[in-house]
C-alpha cells in the first residue's frame, strides 16, 4: 500500500504552476524573446513573481511543499549517494536529498538571473528605460564613426572597455542554469528508472 501511494503522489497545484511557469519562462527568454527586449524583461519579472510565490508557498503550503520537508544538506545528499551505490531504495515524502540540493541550486541561480536582469534593464516602458534606449541609439551612431579607431585600439590591447560586472554575472548565471537544467533532467530520468516512481507524472495535471 505504501508503494502504491508513493507512486500515485502528485504535487499540489501551486507547486505544479510555479514549476511550469519557470519552464515556460526559461524557454521563452532563451528561444523566443530577443535579449534586452521588453518581452524578455517582462518574462523576467514574471519569473521573479513566480519565485516569490514559491518562496511564500514554502512556508504556508502543504507539508511536502514546505522547505522544512527538504532542507539543503550535503551530508544527507552524500548518504543518499551511498544508498544508491548500495542498491538501497528509500521513499521520500518530498524531494530526496540530492533533488533538494538541485532545487535550491536552480532557485538560487534563477534569483541571481532575475536580480542582475532587473539591474541591467529596469522596467519596460518606464521613462528611465526609454531614455536608456534613446541614449543607446545615439551612442550607436557615435560608435559607428569611431569604429575603425576603436577596433585598432582593441587589437593593440588599448582603449578596450571592460564588461559590466552585472552583465558578466548575469551571463555566467544563465550558462550555469543551462547546466543545472541538464543535470536535473538527467537526475529525473535516472531516479525514475531506479525507483520506478513516476516523477514526471507528479508534476502533470490530475487525470480523471
Amino acid at each position: 500500500m505504501t508503494a502504491t501511494k508513493t507512486h500515485a503522489r502528485r504535487w499540489d497545484p501551486v507547486v505544479k504552476l510555479t514549476h511550469w511557469i519557470v519552464v515556460a519562462a526559461v524557454i521563452a527568454n532563451t528561444l523566443i524573446a530577443e535579449e534586452g527586449s521588453d518581452a524578455h524583461v517582462w518574462v523576467g519579472y514574471t519569473l521573479a513573481a513566480t519565485l516569490a510565490l514559491r518562496l511564500i508557498w514554502g512556508f504556508v503550503g502543504p507539508a511536502e511543499a514546505r522547505f522544512a520537508a527538504f532542507p539543503p544538506s550535503p551530508g544527507r545528499a552524500l548518504a543518499h549517494v551511498r544508498a544508491i551505490a548500495a542498491g538501497k531504495k528509500t521513499e521520500h515524502a518530498s524531494h530526496n536529498p540530492l533533488g533538494a540540493l538541485m532545487v535550491y541550486a536552480i532557485w538560487s541561480t534563477l534569483a541571481v538571473i532575475v536580480v542582475t536582469g532587473v539591474l541591467m534593464a529596469g522596467i519596460p516602458g518606464s521613462p528611465h528605460r526609454d531614455a536608456e534606449a534613446t541614449a543607446a541609439a545615439a551612442s550607436g551612431l557615435v560608435a559607428h564613426n569611431e569604429e575603425a579607431g576603436e577596433t585598432q585600439d582593441r587589437e593593440d590591447g588599448e582603449g578596450g572597455e571592460e564588461e559590466d560586472p552585472v552583465v558578466e554575472v548575469h551571463e555566467i548565471a544563465v550558462n550555469l542554469l543551462y547546466v543545472l537544467i541538464v543535470l536535473h533532467i538527467a537526475g529525473v530520468v535516472f531516479e525514475t528508472r531506479r525507483s520506478g516512481r513516476r516523477i514526471v507524472m507528479a508534476m502533470l495535471p490530475e487525470g480523471r
